[in-house]
């Protein structure tokens, strides 16, 4: 597989095959993305993998915070969104869009309120995924920084790609980001960024069919003195 041919094909894998992934191969995978780009080599990411009976921990937490408002918002101010009123209307119609398709994909109405907040719970099962994966970075790090954890993230999920896995990044595990600090043991600098889900994917689901639609080229580039 070519670099290209793994991102062309990369998705946000939502649901995943009931199968282990080995620690010696995510080991692996996981050495390999350290080579990532990092501005002055100062690889601003630590990775806490849970599996098993760690994982399911999670879970718990995530049933215990959620019960109480399922969609309430991100605590601090590190939102995963920005104020979409105060910027391009273009940023919250492709979120929509992208939404929409997800719905229509596995026969959700917009009208099904309840029904729509039952599915997205499903990130908070990591979609059934074998392996969840937790980004922390050091809240004293600059905006340099975060965009080299999410080189870093990108990186693991085109590995992903290159051995038949699936990804999906889960920000929205920022809600409960204090929960996750406690649990994990994690200093006072330091604190989750996004979660990402890893695994198999399940070839038979249609949530898998989704093909998020991109901008056009003349949207997004400009070309000047060539």
């Amino acid at each position: 597989m070519t670099v290209s041919e793994a991102v062309r094909q990369r998705i946000s894998t939502r649901a995943f095959l009931d199968e282990a992934i080995p620690k010696s191969e995510l080991a692996d995978l996981l050495a390999t993305a350290q080579r990532s780009p990092s501005g002055g080599n100062l690889q601003p990411w630590k990775v806490i993998a849970v599996s098993g009976e760690a994982k399911d921990e999670i879970i718990a937490i995530a049933q215990r915070v959620l019960a109480e408002d399922p969609m309430g918002p991100v605590p601090g101010d590190r939102p995963v969104y920005p104020d979409f009123k105060l910027i391009d209307p273009v940023y919250d119609t492709r979120r929509k869009r992208v939404g929409e398709m997800m719905y229509d994909k596995i026969g959700i109405p917009k009208e099904d309120r309840a029904a729509r907040i039952q599915w997205f719970m499903h990130n908070y099962r990591f979609f059934g995924a074998p392996v969840g994966l937790f980004f922390i970075i050091d809240t004293r790090m600059g905006h340099g920084q975060w965009a080299h954890m999410g080189m870093f993230m990108q990186t693991i999920a085109l590995l992903a790609e290159e051995r038949g896995w699936g990804t999906c990044m889960q920000e929205c595990w920022a809600r409960m980001r204090v929960q996750l600090h406690d649990h994990f043991g994690l200093d006072e600098h330091h604190m989750v960024y996004s979660g990402m889900s890893i695994g198999i994917p399940d070839p038979n689901d249609p949530v898998n069919d989704i093909y998020a639609d991109r901008a056009p080229q003349e949207e997004v580039v400009e070309f000047r003195g060539f």
